[in-house]
């Protein structure tokens, strides 16, 4: 899996957020979270988050903001932006374009937002086509691999430092399997960010 999109594929879906304008955006960089809430790890986050004043965006599963409901609302309460993850963590290759947005939009009946990340970035030209009607989709340029289980913490660090810039999109899971890179990166990538004076903001479309 690439830490930074390959151009060619960034061309082949022109109408994909890939990240912001660096001078447009200057100063600016937006850390989001994949595919909770999850208990034990979205508070965590949450506090995380709060003691460095960052702000991100958490692109929920449908099926786990039904679940936890009380985890959803502290992500809205401190002041952060969801996203659309799908229902039920839908691979998009593979799967029709009707079943693909009918899970879409069950998440969106838990959700609301205008926001949608597909689960693995793996999306076919038809079913981004039908999304945009309707969704901004929000890919990245920065993907931090937290999730590997076999990259230590300092390497999924070192993988959003690298290429962290400013109008960057990071990403990160909020997941038990991601934990433990996660927890590790997470706060060091405040830290840096904060050295070079870049603020972490919710993505806002």
């Amino acid at each position: 899996m690439y830490i930074h999109p390959p151009r060619f594929i960034t061309r082949l879906f022109p109408s994909l957020r890939w990240g912001f304008d660096p001078d447009e955006y200057a100063g600016r960089v937006f850390l989001t979270f994949d595919d909770g809430p999850t208990p034990g790890v979205t508070p965590w986050i949450v506090e995380t988050l709060g003691k460095f004043g960052a702000k991100a965006t958490f692109f929920c599963l449908g099926k786990n903001v039904e679940q936890y409901p009380d985890l959803y609302r502290l992500i809205i309460d401190e002041g952060h932006v969801v996203g659309n993850h799908t229902y039920s963590h839908m691979k998009g290759w593979g799967t029709s374009p009707e079943r693909y947005i009918e899970d879409v939009d069950l998440a969106d009946s838990f959700i609301r937002s205008n926001l949608v990340r597909p689960p693995y970035g793996r999306i076919t030209p038809s079913q981004a086509r039908r999304l945009s009607e309707r969704y901004n989709i929000i890919m990245w340029d920065v993907l931090s691999r937290d999730y590997s289980r076999i990259l230590s913490p300092a390497a999924c660090l070192n993988n959003v430092t690298r290429h962290m810039r400013s109008g960057s999109v990071v990403v990160f899971h909020d997941s038990l399997k991601a934990y433990r890179n996660m927890s590790y990166a997470l706060p060091r990538t405040l830290e840096y960010a904060a050295s070079l004076s870049l603020k972490c903001e919710p993505i806002v479309l």
